[in-house]
């Protein structure tokens, strides 16, 4: 991704992009549609700390997989009669154009007839089979060690790397959602998030309660 985004690009209101997200597609729905792809692939943000409790804990006004970045056009290849719009500082650009994705690391799944989003793509840098965290590169860990997956096979990020995202914004969905995850987490979980946060976040407040 590169540092400056390209001229254009619509943007939103917060009532409009509530309405255009109002049928955002369920984590199964995707996993149907992605099956037997050959790129790495998971639920991330908040369904995959649902996933990961095994049930719908809150409302989710949209969805979102991550993929390394050299394979979204495999992605993108599943889904022919949708459109994918880049998205970057509030603004979104239509059809996602290359100068778009290289300045963005979002994609939005957009349904051309309705105009209604569908799902997030995170295009995540990455080296090979090495996922590289995008706000921090020298957090790098192999895909195989941060993707877990459902009973039915949904892979999903790993919580304590979800949280981690998460941790930044400190929304009052993103506390709700570290409070209901904390009780399920083991001291190996609690340590390695405690780890990254020291790192990213070191004054973060969880550290306190990942301690306990």
């Amino acid at each position: 991704m590169t540092e400056s985004l390209p001229p254009g690009g619509a943007v939103l209101d917060v009532d409009e992009l509530e309405a255009r997200w109002a049928d955002a597609w369920r984590p199964e729905h995707v996993a149907e549609r992605l099956d037997g792809v050959g790129v790495t692939w998971c639920v991330a943000a908040g369904w995959a700390l649902d996933l990961f409790r095994g049930e719908q804990s809150r409302p989710h006004g949209d969805l979102e997989i991550a993929v390394p970045a050299a394979g979204f056009p495999e992605i993108r290849g599943r889904f022919p009669e949708y459109v994918f719009d880049a998205v970057g500082s509030g603004r979104v650009w239509p059809g996602a154009g290359a100068e778009a994705l290289a300045a963005t690391h979002q994609t939005w799944l957009r349904d051309p007839t309705s105009g209604q989003f569908l799902f997030d793509v995170f295009r995540e840098p990455h080296e090979g089979g090495t996922w590289i965290f995008r706000r921090d590169e020298g957090l790098r860990l192999p895909y195989d060690t941060i993707i877990e997956r459902t009973a039915d096979g949904i892979p999903y990020l790993a919580p304590e790397l979800a949280l981690l995202f998460k941790a930044r914004a400190q929304r009052p969905k993103d506390q709700a959602d570290f409070d209901a995850v904390l009780p399920l987490l083991g001291r190996a979980r609690r340590d390695v998030l405690a780890g990254l946060l020291a790192t990213v976040h070191p004054r973060h407040p969880w550290l306190t309660e990942l301690a306990g």
